[in-house]
């Protein structure tokens, strides 16, 4: 397979057959938004057993073979997924969505004044206690190379 940041066709299958290559995925609402020939965003969820989301917003440039930025958010929901009334993924990935459990999340927002993270900088990822100001570093996620397939298997191993 071609490096998935090589082309926006190409980063597309992919994100179009992470339920395939991950059977833990039991639905995607993930959308791949073009904003001109080289550049587009992934937006919208991953759906896991025990009402597991993983929340992704990234924005790419494929004239560079980059993410630019990327936020990911896991969580459990307070209501099914499976529900009828179960929030599109435009509310549910909202932060200030009510009924779910922020369980952490990553982000690419600079943080050069916390030596703690010089080592991933600006890689890191936000965990209890104090979620919103307890960070670590986060070194397998990069601007590179896809961060999917890393956290599926995260919440694979640590949530699942």
């Amino acid at each position: 397979m071609p490096d998935p940041l090589s082309s926006p066709k190409v980063y597309q299958a992919f994100i179009y057959a992470l339920s395939e290559r991950y059977p833990s995925i039991r639905r995607s609402t993930l959308v791949y938004v073009p904003s001109g020939a080289l550049f587009g965003r992934v937006e919208g969820m991953l759906v896991f057993d025990r009402a597991v989301i993983l929340c992704v917003q990234e924005y790419l440039n494929f004239e560079l073979e980059i993410i630019v930025r990327y936020g990911y958010e896991v969580s459990r929901a307070h209501i099914l997924p499976d529900a009828p009334d179960f929030p599109a993924a435009t509310e549910y990935c909202r932060a200030a969505y009510p009924r779910k459990e922020k369980l952490y999340w990553y982000d690419s927002f600079p943080h050069p004044s916390d030596p703690s993270l010089a080592s991933t900088d600006p890689h890191h990822k936000h965990v209890p206690p104090n979620i919103k100001h307890h960070r670590i570093p986060a070194p397998d996620l990069s601007f590179t190379r896809p961060n999917l397939p890393f956290l599926i298997e995260e919440i694979e191993r640590q949530v699942l």
